[in-house]
This record gives structure tokens, sequence and C-alpha cells, in this order.
């Protein structure tokens, strides 16, 4: 009995402090806008899955309608991409991983996209999402906090130190008529010194030092042993 006495006397406070205009909290969340270049990359859909972005996705209208223009247009190439990416934008709406918001906030037509898209995040005062280079710089100077999967990627990519080993092929000259150039599998580039006449051929090399460049991380080294 002494139960059923502690049940109604929670529900009575909580329909009193209802009926005063108590409102639960909701839980907090971060919000992100959405640019074209992220929605045809499609990464963001497991982004989204794993927790790594922000919980509101926020698409503004006018990206719909670019990709709608792409889908339409003439370059097959582009249509299928942005029909890709309009795809994306039906199953980030699907997903339970995710609130999607269709922005409809009216912008100057006369701006080009990607000053639309800086002014919506500064506006709203949050991250943008793009794979876009030169919208990431653009939105860095204006003050945009950027979330760039390319760079994520890049950062996450495995730390080869020198005096590591690595098997890499040969598949270009270098810029020194010694060097030549291959790739390890995550797409870093090695130069080799004096290995230009093994291009072609798959050799075990020893990294020597690297150096890291606006496009990413250059690995250099030396030839050990021929396959």
């Amino acid at each position: 009995m002494a139960i059923l006495d502690t049940l109604l006397l929670v529900i009575i406070i909580l329909m009193l402090a209802f009926k005063n205009g108590f409102k639960p909290k909701n839980k907090s969340h971060r919000r992100v806008v959405l640019d074209t270049s992220g929605l045809i990359d499609g990464r963001i859909l497991e982004l989204s899955k794993s927790g790594f972005i922000p919980d509101e996705l926020i698409i503004p209208e006018f990206i719909i309608h670019e990709l709608q223009m792409l889908a339409d247009g003439s370059d097959s190439r582009k249509r299928a991409r942005a029909r890709y990416g309009l795809d994306v934008v039906k199953e980030l709406q699907n997903s339970p991983n995710s609130i999607v918001t269709i922005n409809k906030m009216l912008l100057n037509d006369s701006m080009q996209t990607d000053d639309k898209l800086v002014k919506l995040a500064k506006k709203l005062n949050i991250s943008l999402y793009t794979t876009d280079y030169n919208l990431n710089k653009v939105a860095d100077i204006s003050g945009v906090t950027v979330l760039n999967v390319n760079e994520l990627a890049q950062q996450l990519r495995p730390e080869i130190l020198p005096g590591e080993q690595a098997t890499i092929k040969l598949v270009q000259k270098g810029s020194n008529q010694s060097q030549a150039v291959g790739y390890l599998d995550d797409g870093t580039m090695v130069v080799v010194n004096n290995s230009v006449k093994s291009i072609g051929k798959t050799v075990r090399v020893e990294i020597s030092r690297s150096l890291q460049t606006a496009a990413g991380k250059m690995l250099f080294a030396e030839v050990i042993d021929n396959k």
C-alpha cells in the first residue's frame, strides 16, 4: 500500500509541475550545415551512423535546388553524382541516427553558393560540413568551423616514422631525375631516391624522412631490396 501511495504522490507532483509550465529538457545536440560536395561524397552516411558528426544536419534549400539542377543537366557524370547526392539526403532523412532539417532561409540570389553557405553557417553560429578544399579555406578565413572528412581521413592515417620499412610499387618519375614515386595503401606519396630504373617494379624501402605539405604528408625513402 505504501508503494501505491508513493507512486500516486509522484504522479500528483508531476501533474502540478506540468500545470505550472514545467517542460523536460531536450537532450542537447549540435548542428552542422551540409554542402553539395559533402552530400555527393556520401561518407556522411557512415559518419552519421557512427556518431562522429553533430546530431542535427541542416541542408539548405538552395543546395537541394543545386543538386536538382545538376541531376537534370546534360553532363552524365555530374548528373549521376547529383542523383546520388539526392539519394543521400533521402537516406539521412530516413535514418534514426540524425535529425535532418531543410533550411529555407532566403539569401541573396546573386551570391555564390559558397558565400551563401558561409553566411548561413555564421548566421546560425554552427559548423559547416564540406569536402570542398576552396570552400574550406573561405570558411576558415570567415571564422566558420569546418568539418572536412578528407582532413579527418588524413589525420587518421597510421603514422609511419623514419627508420620503418615498407613495400611499394614505383609508378612514375620523381621531380629529381634519379627519383621514382610510389604510394602506400592509404595513398601517402613516397619519393624513393636512386630508383628511377625500378619504375614498374615493387621494391622494399626504408623511410628516411617525412614532409608535411598542403596536400598531405610526403615520405622520402631509400631502396633496400628489389622484388
